[in-house]
């Protein structure tokens, strides 16, 4: 049951969240988490300028946010999300907050910045420790399932610890992935390199490097924008792209008829150079390329 206001913006705060990822998808765009949601004919908005956000209404922080290329080096740690301190006082008034926060089991939004304007939004997740030494707080994330029946204050059970670490380890792979993805199409302007689709939901970040291997490492070089089409094609050896980025189509592929999508979707890139992004430091690794495309002469 809810017993205060501040409860109550928080699980409005987060059914909003889930009606918006089930219409936009999982990553938001920012100006819909700044116009937020209303509340008794208040508007409470979810993220602003200062990463640790405490809206009118509430007592304590609602939100954190970790912004893309941001000062603060939050980072995923193998068993928490690592949250930097706002500044290098701990007694600023934003960390007091926080500290706060954790003391009486308050659960707030994390918003993890993948690309400019694009956000992740995770809840509910609790501020579990604080290092002052390191300037961080720890940051673990729990099940929506049993926020209806959460006390504010109430001690953690060994078996919610268990729980915690497990779907914390599950959203650190996500925002891993996802902001790979993210980040990557961002650079090729959410477009394919190959055939320049744009539709957004059709396109996928292609690792040129595998990401489980060491070199496989989730940046911007390490990526290609495909849509779905040539990402299976590019996974499938059915096609490789050369260090100075022209594209090889298989020649068994070259010499198969079988309509148009074969005709147009692959046979006619044979030879043509990809898009690149206009940023060259984010163009594809060379080097990572060539290893690739050997694997691939190897496979035909």
């Amino acid at each position: 049951m809810v017993v205060d206001i501040d409860s109550a913006i928080r699980l409005k705060a987060f059914e909003w969240l889930k009606e918006q990822k089930a219409i936009h998808g999982d990553v938001l765009p920012r100006d819909l988490l700044r116009a937020g949601f209303e509340f008794e004919g208040e508007h409470i908005p979810l993220i602003a300028p200062q990463g640790i956000f405490k809206p009118r209404y509430v007592d304590l922080p609602l939100s954190i946010t970790t912004a893309p290329n941001g000062p603060y080096p939050d980072r995923l740690g193998p068993d928490y999300l690592m949250y930097r301190y706002r500044g290098s006082d701990p007694n600023h008034r934003d960390n007091v907050g926080l500290r706060e926060a954790m003391k009486r089991g308050k659960p707030l939004v994390y918003l993890f910045g993948h690309a400019p304007g694009r956000y992740e939004a995770v809840w509910p997740v609790f501020i579990v420790g604080d290092d002052p030494a390191s300037l961080t707080f720890k940051v673990t994330v729990d099940d929506i399932g049993i926020m209806p029946t959460l006390a504010a204050g109430t001690a953690v059970s060994e078996a919610a610890v268990g729980r915690r670490a497990y779907i914390t380890a599950i959203v650190r792979r996500r925002l891993h992935q996802r902001g790979f993805r993210e980040r990557v199409l961002h650079a090729y302007r959410q477009r394919c390199s190959l055939c320049r689709l744009r539709h957004y939901e059709l396109l996928d970040a292609a690792h040129i490097i595998p990401d489980p291997e060491p070199e496989g490492l989730p940046t911007v070089r390490n990526g290609i924008a495909l849509c779905k089409l040539h990402h299976a094609a590019f996974d499938g050896m059915l096609l490789g792209i050369t260090h100075d980025y022209t594209v090889d189509i298989r020649a068994d592929i070259l010499d198969e008829s079988d309509g148009p999508i074969l005709q147009h979707g692959l046979k006619e890139l044979h030879s043509a150079r990809i898009i690149l992004p206009r940023d060259r430091q984010s163009w594809p690794d060379r080097e990572g390329l060539d290893l690739r495309y050997q694997r691939f002469k190897q496979a035909i």
